[in-house]
């Protein structure tokens, strides 16, 4: 029993040990502009504030994720706009930092396509089917005229009627 309370408490000593060993943003500004930029690690995919790198030897924010807080921090203690905190970091990394792609010029389309292109379809395919239930239409059934008398007396046996 003694063995296992030292062995927690020696886990909870290290629990409480690791915000000194694990980098965390400073500010609330510090990690909402986090949230808006990639870790370009090339691993994960995650933001920078939301890099968890699961896995391997460790889990936690990766050095290239740390190394982008940092920066993020000393942007927002010299008191830099959000704005020009990403565009710092656009001319460090390229536009590809951004989680979330400007809303002008080409870009645009990233955002108007995932609308546009279900409506179209969606269009596409009603025009369509209304096309085919046009065409659906039943026409007379073709072929040579029949004789009034011919169809008097067919209708005359079917009813069961078989005088002439």
């Amino acid at each position: 029993m003694q063995r296992k309370l030292r062995v927690f408490a020696a886990a909870a000593l290290f629990v409480a040990a690791m915000p000194a060993i694990v980098h965390a943003q400073k500010t609330q500004r510090g990690k909402d502009a986090g949230k808006r930029m990639m870790c370009m690690c090339g691993g994960c995919g995650d933001s920078v504030t939301g890099c968890t790198h699961t896995g391997g030897a460790f889990s936690g924010p990766c050095a290239t994720a740390k190394t982008m807080q940092k920066e993020i921090d000393q942007h927002v203690d010299q008191g830099d706009s959000d704005q020009s905190i990403l565009e710092a970091f656009v001319a460090e990394y390229g536009p590809t930092v951004l989680l979330e792609p400007p809303k002008h010029g080409f870009n645009l389309l990233a955002w108007i396509f995932p609308v546009a292109i279900p409506l179209i379809a969606l269009i596409l395919v009603w025009e369509l089917v209304r096309r085919w239930k046009r065409k659906a239409i039943l026409a007379p059934a073709g072929g040579p005229p029949v004789d009034h008398e011919f169809l008097e007396r067919a209708q005359r046996e079917a009813s069961g009627d078989d005088r002439e």
